[in-house]
């Protein structure tokens, strides 16, 4: 283990965490895409959300000191919570580079942060492509990682596609006056994921070491149709019409996965 730094005061170094997460389906008729966005509406309400932060801010070792939930109609539901510090001694899982926990409750030391869920269905009008988008924001003061919480949060929702960013912004000093802009090693936001995810997914990495910038972006790998079909398309599609939707939602994927328009 190696020797704690010794700082000057508090740690000032602010670590923010944001991620979007997809879930892709296709929903047939105008009707299942009605029933679809209910369906997301009443899974993913305000109240589920809160549930979840609060869990993410027992993994984090946080105090609740706020919490702001407000349900949108026609759809759509946002969730921000305030957190405070808690002074009690990190141990050294909580600042490795390493997974965190699917849920348990650990200590930490955090100040002047936050945590924000909104989530965003969408439907094609024309080709019956369903997307639901979570973006969610954890950013903490002090020596605890916000990704920690990376682990619980994916295995939370229906992951089909996943862009993480971490960043590092700021510097605390030791008690000799030397500045330091991060406090911990990182080489790869895909270290704090469990076995099981990094299996799962298509992973690529974009980052700026020297500027404390992470990257990396996830596809699901394995593609079972039938998981990605919503209402009566399950039992009416025909053979033809099962590959025709298969390629629509494979190039939905990948176009949401490049962040760019592919061509057809």
């Amino acid at each position: 283990m190696k020797s704690k730094l010794r700082l000057h005061g508090f740690n000032n170094l602010t670590k923010t965490l944001s991620f979007n997460i997809y879930d892709i389906c296709y929903a047939e008729t105008s009707e299942d895409q009605q029933a679809y966005v209910q369906y997301i509406d009443e899974e993913y309400d305000a109240e589920r959300l809160t549930q979840i932060l609060t869990d993410v801010v027992d993994i984090i070792g946080a105090n609740i000191l706020n919490i702001a939930r407000q349900d949108y109609d026609p759809q759509g539901a946002s969730v921000t919570i305030l957190i405070s510090e808690q002074p009690v001694e990190p141990t050294e899982s909580q600042i490795e580079e390493s997974p965190g926990p699917l849920r348990e409750t650990i200590l930490g030391h955090l100040d002047k942060s936050h945590i924000t869920v909104h989530t965003y269905p969408e439907i094609h009008p024309d080709d019956g492509i369903a997307t639901f988008r979570v973006d969610i924001d954890v950013s903490t003061c002090g020596v605890i990682s916000p990704l920690k919480a990376l682990n619980y949060l994916i295995h939370q929702f229906d992951s089909d596609i996943v862009t993480v960013d971490y960043r590092v912004r700021g510097f605390t000093r030791d008690i000799e006056g030397r500045k330091h802009f991060i406090d911990h090693e990182i080489n790869s936001i895909q270290n704090y994921l469990s076995e099981d995810t990094r299996a799962a997914y298509q992973m690529t990495d974009v980052n700026v070491y020297q500027d404390n910038l992470f990257h990396t972006k996830m596809l699901l790998k394995e593609f079972e149709l039938d998981n990605y079909l919503f209402g009566d398309a399950s039992r009416s599609l025909s053979a033809e019409q099962r590959q025709q939707v298969t390629q629509r939602l494979k190039h939905e994927m990948r176009e949401i996965f490049s962040g760019r328009n592919l061509p057809r």
